[in-house]
C-alpha cells in the first residue's frame, strides 16, 4: 500500500544525513553532528554515535524513494477516514499535546506534524527520509510554523534531537498491517526518545483474518478464458490462475463476502512490542462458515486504536500478554495494564463493513475454491514474516483444511 515510511513517509536514501536550508538545498556532510538553522526554518540532521544505526540498505533507497512521488501522499490525504480519524485522535489527545514535545516519525507532507501544532505542541520533529521531506519544510514555512516544526530529512534510526519527547505519532500501518515494516521505526523513536509514560498514536493495532466467498472475481479472472468470442481458451486457465492468485490482492470487498466471524492474527502494543516479535508472526484458526457458498480464499484487515497510554503498577512494570479466547476477543490475562475504555477511544477501521480506506483490505486466494456448507469448519494456520531478501516484504504462509481436504498456499507481498 501507500505508506508513510519507516522512518520517513518515504525518501531517497541519499538524503540520510544531511542538513536541509531554508530552500530546500543540501549543504552539510554525512554524519554531522551539528545542527544546522538558518533563520526561516528550523531543520537538521544529526547521527547517534552511541548506538550505530543499521546500514540504509538498496531496498531502503527504494522504498524511500518511492515516497517522494506526491500522488502517494495525496492518495493518503484525501483518505477522509484516515486524515480525519488522525486529525481527531490529536485534538481529542490535546492535553496531552499543548505544550509539549512531539516526533511525527514518517512526517511525509508534514500534515499530522501541523495537527499537533494546532493543538498547542510547544515542538514538532518532522521526520521523513523521503525527499518530500523537502517540500514539508516549505508547507511549514507557509503556514509559519517554523518555530514550532523542525523537519528532519533522514531516518530515524540516524537523526538525532535534542529533546526527549512526550508523544509520538505515526501512520505506520502498510497492507495486512505490518507490511513495509514502519512499525519498526516508531519502536525505534519510542525507545530512543519517549519519556516514560508519554503517549504513543495510535496506541494499539489488531489485525484480523476471515475466510472470504468472492465468486466475481474469480468469474472475472479464470472462468472468463472459457470461452472468449465463441473460441475455446480454457487452456488459458491454469496460468490464468498462476496471475491471478499467486500473489496476495488488494481490493475492496463487503461484509457479505465475508463467511464467517473474524479472527484476531495479532495485536500489536504499540508501548511495549519490539522489533524481534515483529519479524515473525503466527496464529492458528479454526472458523465455521456461517452460509452455503464458494470459499474463494482469506481477506485480512486491521484496527487502530488511537487510546490513552497504559498505565502500571509501580511494583511491576512488565506489559501484559494478550491472547486470544474462543470468541476472538483479545484479553490481557495478565490484569496489570488498565487500557482506556475502548468506547472512549478513537477507533481506525479498515474492515470490509466500515467505510473504505486507502488500505482497503487484502486478499489470498485460493487457486480453486471450495465449496463449504453452513456450519462447516475451516481450520489450520497462517504465518507472516519478514522476507530475508527484503525485509519490506512479507512472506505468507497458510495452512488450511476443510471438508477432509488439506491445502497449503505460500505467497509473498512485495
Amino acid at each position: 500500500m501507500y505508506q508513510p515510511t519507516s522512518s520517513g513517509n518515504g525518501g531517497a536514501s541519499q538524503s540520510n544525513g544531511y542538513h536541509l536550508q531554508g530552500e530546500g538545498h543540501v549543504t552539510g556532510r554525512r554524519g554531522s553532528r551539528g545542527r544546522s538553522r538558518d533563520s526561516s526554518s528550523r531543520v537538521f540532521q544529526q547521527q547517534d554515535k552511541e548506538r550505530p544505526p543499521a546500514p540504509c540498505t538498496d531496498f531502503d533507497s527504494a522504498y524511500f524513494h518511492s515516497y517522494a512521488h506526491l500522488g502517494i501522499h495525496e492518495e493518503m490525504i484525501k483518505d477522509r477516514a484516515r486524515t480525519e480519524t488522525y486529525r481527531n485522535a490529536i485534538f481529542q489527545h490535546q492535553d496531552r499535546i499543548a505544550g509539549k514535545v512531539v516526533v511525527d516519525v514518517g512526517c511525509g507532507t508534514g500534515i499530522l506534524s501541523i495537527f499537533c501544532a494546532q493543538a498547542g505542541a510547544k515542538r514538532v520533529y518532522a521526520v521523513d527520509a523521503s525527499d518530500i521531506a523537502i517540500q514539508a519544510n516549505e508547507v511549514v514555512k507557509a503556514n509559519n510554523l517554523s518555530d514550532t516544526i523542525i523537519v528532519l530529512h533522514g531516518r530515524v534510526e540516524d537523526v538525532d534531537i535534542d529533546d526527549k519527547v512526550d508523544v509520538i505519532v505515526s501512520e505506520w500501518m502498510g497492507y495486512m498491517l505490518l507490511y513495509e515494516s514502519m512499525l519498526g521505526s516508531v519502536i525505534t523513536a519510542r525507545d530512543r526518545w519517549l519519556k516514560p509514560g508519554g503517549l504513543i498514536l495510535p496506541s494499539y493495532a489488531t489485525l484480523y483474518m476471515a475466510p472470504v466467498s468472492h465468486p466475481d472475481r474469480y468469474s472475472d479472472s479464470v472462468d472468463f478464458w472459457r470461452n472468449v468470442y465463441g473460441i475455446d481458451m480454457s487452456a488459458m486457465m491454469p496460468l490464468a490462475k498462476q496471475c491471478a492468485f499467486e500473489e496476495p490482492s488488494v481490493e475492496t470487498i463487503s461484509g457479505e463476502n465475508v463467511l464467517t466471524w473474524p479472527h484476531v492474527v495479532k495485536h500489536v502494543d504499540c508501548y511495549s512490542t519490539t522489533v524481534h516479535e515483529l519479524e515473525s508472526v503466527s496464529t492458528k484458526f479454526k472458523f465455521k462458515s456461517m452460509m452455503r457458498a464458494p470459499f474463494n480464499g482469506f481477506a485480512f484487515w486491521f484496527d487502530v486504536e488511537f487510546g490513552g497510554a497504559p498505565t502500571y503498577p509501580s511494583n511491576n512494570n512488565a506489559p501484559p500478554e494478550f491472547v486470544e479466547t474462543v470468541d476472538n476477543h483479545v484479553t490481557d490475562t495478565s490484569q496489570r495494564k488498565k487500557r482506556p475504555n475502548p468506547s472512549e477511544a478513537l477507533v481506525l477501521s479498515t474492515a470490509p463493513e466500515d467505510p473504505a480506506t486507502h488500505w482497503q483490505q487484502t486478499l489470498i486466494y485460493l487457486y480453486d475454491p471450495l465449496e463449504v456448507e453452513q456450519d462447516q469448519l475451516i481450520e489450520g494456520s497462517v504465518k507472516l514474516s519478514q522476507s530475508k531478501e527484503n525485509p519490506r516484504f512479507m512472506n505468507i504462509h497458510l495452512e488450511y483444511e476443510s471438508g477432509g481436504r488439506s491445502f497449503v498456499k505460500e505467497s509473498v507481498m512485495r
